[in-house]
């Protein structure tokens, strides 16, 4: 998934319904996060699922890079992304398991 502004890419690490709610008992909700820029500071995210009032944030410690980022609801999120000076934004699926 790129980001709207262009400076991020989620690689995920599945074929079909990748991110699920809860988080699998066989495999995790795995997310390769590339910045185009490189940029020292921890990759915070603030999502928020579409339609509701239910917010959440997650931090990858030392910026874009792997992580296992599970949300708590299923359904469409919007997760806006800092690190060091550059923002994005993208939406990510959570299917219900």
């Amino acid at each position: 998934m790129l980001g709207d502004r262009g400076d991020i890419v989620a690689i995920l690490w599945a074929e079909h319904d990748p991110l699920v709610v809860p988080p699998a008992q066989d495999r995790n909700n795995k997310i390769l996060w590339v910045g185009r820029v490189a940029s020292e500071g921890s990759l915070q995210i603030k999502a928020h699922l579409i339609g509701s009032d239910r917010s959440v944030t997650r931090t990858v410690d030392g910026g874009p890079g792997p992580s296992i980022i599970d949300l708590p609801d299923a359904g469409c999120w919007s997760l806006d992304l800092t690190w060091g000076k550059q923002h994005d934004h993208l939406q990510l699926e959570y299917a219900p398991s």
